[in-house]
C-alpha cells in the first residue's frame, strides 16, 4: 500500500513539473508570439510566468530537494573565508607571470623544431 502512495505522489510530481515547463514555454512562445507588443509588457509577462512555474514546481518532491540544496550550498558559501584584495592581486600576477614564461617557452621550443623541420625539408 505505501508503494502505491508513493507512485501516487511521484505523478503527480511529475504533473507538477511538466505543468510547470509548459507554462514556462508557453510563456516564451507568446514572447514571440506578439513582437508588436512593448517589450517591457513582454518580459514582464516571461518572469510572471517563470516565477509562477518556479512555485509550481517546488511543491514536487525534486522542486523542494532542489530547493533544500540550494539553502545548504548558500549556508556554505557563507562559511567560505574570502582571500583579501592584496593575496587576490599577489595570486594573479603570479599567475599571470607563470603564464609569460611558459608562453615564452613555447615559443622557443616551437621556433626550435620549425627551424629544425625547415632544415631538414631544405626550406630553411
Amino acid at each position: 500500500m505505501n508503494a502505491k502512495v508513493e507512485q501516487q505522489s511521484s505523478a503527480l510530481d511529475i504533473a507538477k513539473l511538466v505543468l510547470a515547463v509548459l507554462i514556462l514555454f508557453g510563456a516564451i512562445g507568446l514572447y514571440y508570439q506578439f513582437p508588436e507588443a512593448s517589450t517591457l509588457l513582454r518580459v514582464l509577462g516571461v518572469l510572471a510566468a517563470a516565477v509562477a512555474a518556479a512555485a509550481i514546481a517546488v511543491t514536487s518532491a525534486p522542486g523542494r530537494a532542489l530547493w533544500a540544496f540550494a539553502t545548504e550550498a548558500r549556508t556554505e558559501v557563507r562559511k567560505v573565508i574570502w582571500p583579501t584584495r592584496q593575496e587576490t592581486i599577489q595570486t594573479t600576477l603570479a599567475v599571470l607571470v607563470i603564464v609569460l614564461i611558459v608562453a615564452i617557452y613555447l615559443w622557443g621550443i616551437d621556433k626550435i623544431l620549425f627551424m629544425i623541420v625547415g632544415a631538414l625539408t631544405g626550406q630553411g
